[in-house]
């Protein structure tokens, strides 16, 4: 693997762009809805998705396989690589280990996600237009809460602070005044991220949802 390295990096670093960048913000961009458009909103959303035709092969082509690539060679990079945190303490070292700690925690948080919706539909214990009850269910369970705040708190960091990276990497941001401002760009979608995610979460458990929950419930 040394001997191409420089090629499965450039390779994992495009991927970590497009397209599970742009899925993990059109994700974000989905489930908002769930907030400024209630259970309704939120389920019109979803039905819109799944009509798209081809969608099995593109979301294979698209989202599955380069988040494997991603994911299976970012665990590669983060158990490899070599720290300085200790020795130097420096800002951006810092950002060096929480990129790859937060890429950990987002594969796993993925493949839990991945499991408690997508895997359900397959199985047939969920319909779409019980994704809002089944997000209700989870989020209102304390412990299940948390995980979720932490995994989707972690894939907003590792997305836009390797944003950063892609930048340095790819020679877009050569200089220190770019990376400076490429920075806080970086972090201000950061926040931006982390504040819909956790209005998103918190709408799962509002009165919409589990009105919905209760007519699933008896139905």
């Amino acid at each position: 693997m040394k001997g191409n390295s420089y090629y499965y990096r450039k390779i994992h670093s495009l991927l970590g762009v497009f397209p599970v960048g742009f899925f993990l913000l059109e994700h974000l961009i989905t489930n908002y809805s769930a907030y400024n458009e209630g259970h309704e909103g939120f389920i019109q959303k979803i039905e819109w998705i799944n009509k798209l035709p081809l969608l099995l092969g593109m979301e294979i082509l698209f989202i599955w396989l380069p988040i494997l690539y991603h994911g299976i060679y970012g665990m590669y990079v983060a158990f490899t690589a070599k720290n300085n945190v200790k020795s130097y303490g420096y800002y951006r070292n810092i950002l060096f280990m929480l990129q790859r700690v937060t890429g950990v925690i987002t594969l796993i948080f993925i493949g839990w996600h991945v499991y408690e919706t997508r895997i359900q539909l397959a199985l047939g214990n969920v319909t779409h237009d019980q994704l809002g009850v089944q997000m209700h269910e989870i989020v209102t369970q304390p412990v299940s809460y948390a995980l979720y705040i932490i995994g989707t708190l972690a894939a907003s960091f590792h997305f836009t602070n390797g944003m950063w990276s892609f930048l340095v990497s790819w020679g877009i941001t050569v200089g220190p005044r770019a990376q400076k401002v490429s920075g806080y760009i970086w972090f201000g979608l950061f926040i931006v991220m982390a504040v819909m995610f956790v209005l998103t979460l918190n709408a799962f458990t509002g009165s919409d949802f589990e009105q919905a929950a209760a007519v699933a419930l008896k139905g």
